[in-house]
């Protein structure tokens, strides 16, 4: 069995964001894109090197897993490359496998384009703002990698195939702790970007890249063309985020256990090139 992650305490700062009345205008506030855009200037200049150690004493984080590198900024350190040879790919064809490092919750898409999250119906067509795609969901799957600020913020293609294009839709940028997403409709409302793929072994599938507070970009290095399982698709800047991956009906099994650990408000911990399902049968 995989290891889980119960839902986290509720900080005493979102507490007064989310939960507080009084919160409320400074919530507008810290959700708007100009406060996330400074934040990201500074953390890509030379003066937020001084963080670094401090972080890295702060989140425990071995730095031996990663590539040696001086990095010239905060955010050249958060998005640091692993070694290879820590996330290797599961190549067999029949495989889904996760597009990145995160704590993953698995819904069922309805044959209404529905899935709940947290207490909140969201529609495949809210989250993509495209009927006509959407209709192409309907009884998939949504896969929610969601990344904390200490997981690997790079991601990944699941799967080989042809990409058709990067669609950015404007928002808001909520923090994607679970205490926002009990109160928000934080995956339709935030700012996000997406890919359809058109995959060798899974059919038509969408990796959505959701935004998050004080997250300085979502960099997508792959716009359109071939790619191949396991080749670096972009990264989140700092801050969590969150990978949602849209699977058609019967085209993937997902491991049972993530269903299950879902129903009980546990997230799923895992790593990127890691099997989480197959082809279905």
């Amino acid at each position: 069995m995989r290891e889980t992650v119960d839902k986290p305490p509720v900080p005493s700062e979102l507490k007064f964001l989310y939960y507080n009345r009084l919160g409320a205008p400074v919530l507008r506030l810290m959700t708007s894109r100009w406060v996330s855009k400074l934040a990201g200037r500074y953390l890509d200049g030379r003066l937020s090197r001084g963080k670094i150690k401090k972080y890295i004493k702060k989140h425990g984080i071995d730095m031996s897993q990663f590539i040696d590198e001086k990095y010239k900024s905060f955010n050249a350190f958060f998005t640091r490359r692993i070694k290879p040879e820590l996330r290797p790919f599961d190549t067999e064809p029949t495989a889904l496998v996760s597009p990145c490092d995160a704590k993953l919750s698995a819904y069922e898409i309805t044959r209404d384009g529905v899935f709940n999250i947290k207490g909140f119906d969201y529609t495949v067509e809210s989250l993509l703002r495209n009927a006509e795609l959407a209709e192409k969901f309907i009884g998939g799957l949504c896969l929610v990698f969601r990344l904390t600020v200490t997981d690997y913020h790079r991601y990944f293609f699941f799967d080989g195939g042809v990409a058709d294009g990067n669609t950015f839709i404007k928002g808001r940028l909520h923090t994607v702790q679970p205490a926002a997403l009990e109160k928000r409709r934080v995956f339709t409302e935030n700012c996000r970007e997406y890919t359809v793929l058109e995959t060798d072994n899974f059919g038509t599938a969408v990796q959505v890249e959701v935004g998050a507070m004080m997250v300085g970009r979502i960099v997508n290095d792959v716009k359109s063309g071939r790619f191949e399982r396991g080749d670096e698709k972009g990264r989140f800047e700092f801050g969590g985020s969150t990978v949602v991956l849209l699977l058609q009906k019967d085209k993937a099994a997902l491991d049972p256990e993530f269903f299950a650990n879902t129903a009980l408000d546990r997230e799923t911990v895992v790593k990127c090139g890691e099997r989480i399902g197959k082809v279905k049968d």
